[in-house]
């Protein structure tokens, strides 16, 4: 049995089937599209919201480390992206990787997993713009009651409980737009991320050299503050407050890796994804870590852990920066929309992926007749994440997302070791540099990071794992083409 399910599919039938024209999706992106896609999928939550919440309740100022740090581990990690997306240039991302190196089991435990990142960070983003786009309808003398604003379960670490809430309509509507936008077209979902980009790396550019101009250098003393024992027994600040400020705002870089799920879109995919991924991983850093610097220098870190960490910021600098308040809004609402259409891009195309395998029913791997995009995957994960958003906090949504992206990233830093030593002289139009050296600092960088989520998150994550075994068993296996392919016989029951 251990062979069929680890049975691997040649990076040359990878290849060939890209080249096949069997896929019908159509390569429309540019590099400046891929770079565009990434800096829509990364700048949102993390520089609008997590960057108060982590500098408050984990690292202090030093909150410049966490990104840093997070940052490091997703570079290593992008640059083994890099080599397989130029490698293996079709949808799938890290599913696609996995199948290729490790086997049909550990792709399908990849593909399982990177529902947690795509759909599951859709609807955590958007709960997030939810919040947002109510404040900024508030700031304008429009009211929106909280019972079809806010979810209508709360969550305490260990049980539900009611809000009296109906339901988080904006949360909703703006998925099930997001996702006719995707219908429509890649083209057209790009043309929207790239002007809603601009729009939001103007702002916080803005921001940025404005705000630099109100430091007050006293705010970042201590820069990194004395170690504190919390009454739980945790700890924050010090060493150990950065590096929970990393696992905290690691979220903030979820989904640059969904660049390498529209490789079957792109124009020139081994010339453009590397550069699409890596170039908008590096200007997104940059960017956290100067808005982070900005954030601490205008009021006291224990200042930020609010909503809109940004706005209190500059309420500190006084009337000098009252006239960017609007903007920023606008900012935070554009930039948290376009990261739930670059996430609710890339599950659709996972899906299509693991159904041209087989593993997943023929219905997932359609092709829209008109338009060429993914339509029923596009329209099941858009649905799925509306009520998931509709109906869940932010807290545990966003508690699932990032533990499920962190091992993903483990996972395709150690297959580019394992095909470095398998197959060493295939084609690499990027390769991925000091090997093994960039990829076991990506798995010891993202590892670590795993450690630091809690108990809870590790449980939910080994209960999702469970239910997507036994789905491979039930029906993955049985309808795996390439284990029909190999001869495989299908099991009569469940192992």
């Amino acid at each position: 049995m251990s062979k069929n399910i680890f049975a691997t599919k040649s990076v040359a039938n990878l290849i060939r089937e890209s080249e096949s024209g069997e896929n019908g999706l159509k390569r429309t992106l540019s590099a400046t599209n891929l770079t565009m896609l990434g800096i829509g999928a990364i700048i949102g939550a993390g520089i609008f919201v997590l960057t108060g919440t982590a500098a408050a309740n984990a690292a202090g100022p030093a909150i410049v480390f966490s990104f840093i740090v997070a940052g490091l581990g997703c570079l290593f990690a992008g640059l083994c992206y890099a080599e397989f997306a130029s490698m293996i240039p079709i949808a799938g991302s890290a599913y696609t990787y996995g199948y290729a190196t490790l086997g049909e089991f550990i792709a399908w435990i990849i593909g399982w997993d990177l529902i947690l990142e795509y759909l599951f960070g859709a609807a955590t983003v958007a709960v997030g713009w939810s919040g947002n786009f109510v404040s900024l309808l508030n700031s304008l003398g429009i009211s929106v009651p909280a019972t079809i604003a806010s979810a209508p379960l709360a969550y305490d670490g260990s049980s539900f409980t009611f809000t009296g809430s109906y339901i988080n309509l904006p949360a909703v509507l703006l998925i099930l737009v997001m996702t006719w936008l995707l219908v429509v077209g890649i083209q057209e979902s790009a043309r929207f991320n790239n002007l809603v980009v601009v729009i939001k790396i103007v702002i916080v550019l803005l921001v940025i050299a404005f705000g630099f101009r109100y430091v007050d250098a006293a705010n970042w003393e201590p820069f990194i503050p004395a170690r504190e024992v919390l009454p739980d027994g945790g700890a924050r600040y010090g060493w150990q407050g950065i590096i929970q400020g990393a696992a905290v705002v690691f979220f903030s870089y979820i989904g640059f890796d969904a660049v390498s799920t529209a490789a079957q879109e792109a124009k020139n995919p081994q010339r453009d994804m590397p550069v699409g991924m890596l170039l908008s991983l590096g200007v997104c850093t940059l960017l956290y870590v100067l808005m982070s610097l900005v954030l601490t220098g205008l009021t006291s870190y224990s200042n930020l852990n609010v909503p809109d960490p940004v706005l209190v910021a500059l309420e500190a600098a006084g009337p000098a920066l009252k006239w960017l308040y609007f903007f920023t809004g606008i900012g935070a609402v554009a930039g948290l929309a376009s990261v739930v259409l670059v996430m609710l891009m890339g599950q659709p195309r996972i899906f299509f992926a693991m159904s041209r395998d087989g593993l997943l029913p023929p219905l997932f791997g359609k092709v829209h007749p008109k338009y060429k995009t993914p339509y029923v995957t596009t329209v099941v994960s858009g649905v799925t994440a509306a009520l998931v958003a509709g109906i869940f906090p932010i807290g545990l949504l966003g508690e699932l997302v990032s533990i499920g992206t962190l091992l993903a990233f483990v996972i395709v830093c150690g297959g580019i070791i394992l095909l470095r030593y398998r197959s060493p002289h295939l084609h690499r139009p990027f390769r991925t540099p000091f090997v093994p050296l960039v990829p076991l600092l990506g798995i010891l960088i993202c590892g670590y990071m795993m450690l630091n989520l809690g108990l809870d998150t590790w449980l939910r994550l080994i209960i999702w794992m469970a239910i997507g075994v036994l789905v491979y068993f039930l029906y993955g296996r049985r309808h795996s083409k390439l284990q029909q392919a190999t001869g495989a016989k299908e099991p009569a029951s469940l192992p």
